[in-house]
Parts: structure tokens; sequence; C-alpha cells
């Protein structure tokens, strides 16, 4: 699906998201309390155009509520000068992806383990005490053998985390696409991915992504039944309606652009109570071209029109 590029005054007046518009969403929403949730910018609308820590400066000029964390960059910053940005800026740290590789050889395992009490340490002093990593969709190791190193893997993962009051989401795939890449299918729905952090530890659940919670065919009710506990982070984009052999991971649409019922999605999320970061990810529809300010602020007022849309106030 080709996209056209745009500017912020095009898709306004394609969504219908104009700034009265906006403005009476916010009005009708300002009595309703918090649930807590915030918008977190993700460096999937910004690319390599802006760096830590300039990243999180750009989330809080902009109005985001969080900024997904740059684990390595902000290391190297150190703990003091890290938290101090979050609470300068008035903005939280949302995740910061796993730094072991869990699939790789055990070798590269062990290597990363190595560094994972520190990293964990780390994210708990800055206030950003959550991790994810993507679950292999398929493989070439036939699913029972990949299923038991991985369970075996990630436990020891969930136990230096759980010490310094870490959670880890794990994200599931949901295009056939992912499916389809190698012979032994694997974890792709989200029922089957709880089931599966539920095996490994109380502080593992998953990355609930709304455009692989749509295309893997789950419904609200998978996340009212995976609960509070069991949803770590959320991803935000919208999908257009395609047929599943048709649909790249490339081709995500803004929120409120598509077909996922993003309204249900957020109201599932607050009956369960989320109150965590919701990162707006819509790789492939922010054009090369333009600057990494518009595209940040139009996932921004997208994402903030269909929260208020769903009573959801932040």
């Amino acid at each position: 699906m080709n996209q056209t590029p745009f500017n912020r005054r095009d898709f306004l007046k394609s969504t219908g998201a104009t700034g009265i518009a906006l403005l009476s969403a916010a009005q009708q929403s300002a009595a309703a309390p918090s649930t807590g949730m915030f918008l977190a910018l993700s460096s999937a609308l910004t690319g390599t155009k802006v760096q830590w820590p300039e990243f999180a400066r750009l989330a809080a000029r902009l109005g985001y509520g969080g900024a997904d964390l740059n684990l390595n960059a902000a290391m190297k910053e150190g703990v003091d000068a890290t938290r101090s940005l979050y609470t300068d800026l008035k903005i939280r740290g949302s995740f910061c992806s796993l730094p072991v590789n869990t699939t790789g050889t055990q070798e590269l395992f062990d290597r990363g383990m190595t560094t994972l009490d520190d990293a964990a340490k780390f994210i708990a002093a800055v206030g950003c005490p959550r991790m994810m990593m993507v679950l292999p969709t398929s493989s070439t190791t036939p699913a029972d053998e990949l299923r038991k190193m991985l369970s075996e893997r990630l436990t020891t993962v969930a136990k230096v985390l759980a010490a310094h009051n870490v959670r880890l989401g794990l994200e599931f795939l949901g295009p056939l696409m992912f499916r389809t890449r190698a012979p032994h299918e694997f974890i792709w729905r989200m029922g089957d991915a709880v089931d599966f952090a539920k095996e490994i530890g109380p502080n593992i659940g998953v990355v609930l992504d709304a455009w692989h919670w749509h295309h893997s065919g789950a419904t609200t009710d998978d996340i009212i039944k995976a609960g509070k506990s069991r949803i770590v982070t959320i991803h935000l984009s919208d999908a257009a309606k395609q047929a599943p052999e048709d649909v790249k991971d490339n081709q995500r649409l803004f929120p409120g652009e598509g077909v996922i019922n993003l309204v249900g999605f957020f109201q599932a999320l607050k009956q369960i109570g989320y109150e965590d970061g919701v990162s707006p990810e819509v790789i492939g529809r922010v054009p090369a071209e333009m600057s990494a300010e518009e595209g940040a602020k139009l996932a921004l007022d997208a994402s903030l029109a269909v929260m208020r849309k769903a009573g959801i106030a932040i």
C-alpha cells in the first residue's frame, strides 16, 4: 500500500481532527479522572534524526507524557543525569529493550546476562522499570525445542529483573508475513503469549501492540482476560483493510486512520486499570523527508484524538 507524503495540515483535514475538534474532545474529557496512561515518544517516529537526551526533550516540548528509554545512551549519561532529565522535563520513561539475546547462541545469551543486573538496577533507579523483547513468530527450530530453550533462558532473565522490581514484556507478532518466514510456527496469538509469560514468572507479561493485536485476531476480551499484571507496555498504530497475505509491517497508519477497533482497545485497557506508557509506533507512515518534530506531533495529535474518543483522560 503506497503512502502519499503529507504535512500536518493535510493530516488534520483528512481525519477531521481540526483544532476545534481536538479542543472539544479535551473539554469533554476534562472532568474525567486520569487513567494513569501516558503517551510516550517512540523512535519509530523520529528514526535517527534525534538522539538521546534531545529525544526526551523533544517529547516534553511537544506535550508527550513520556519517552521510550535509550538504555545504552542513558547509561552513559548515568543514573543521576537520567533521573534528573525525566524529573526536570516532567515526563516518564515507558520501557527499554532487553539487552540480552535470548534466541541466539548460548555464548551470546551468557554475554548479555553479564550486563543485565546493572541494566535492571539502572532502569529501576531512573523510574522506568520495564523492558521488552520480541518473541520469534516462526523459527528453523521446532516449536517444542524453541519453547524449552526460551523458557529456561527467560526464567533466568526474570529472576534477575525481579530482584529490582523490573517487568519484561514479550511482543507477539500477528501478521502472516512473520509466521511464514521460517518452517516452524511459534507464538503469535495474544492468549498463547500471555500463557507463556505466566509460565516464566509473575514479572513477565506481553507488549500489547495494537497492530499485532488486530492482525493476530485478538479481541478486547483477550485484553481483559490478560489483566493489568500481564500487560507491560503498549504500542499504538492503525491498519488498512487488507488480505492477510498483503499485510506488511511498514504499512501502518496513524491511530484513527484505519480499521482497528482502537476505541474498544482503550476501553478494555481502562477496564483493567492499565496505567503505563502508550508509544505510537506508526512504522512506514511518516515520510522520510518530514522533520522529527512534525512526525512526532502528527502521531501525538492522532493518538490523543482516539484516546479521547474512547473516554481516556491523560
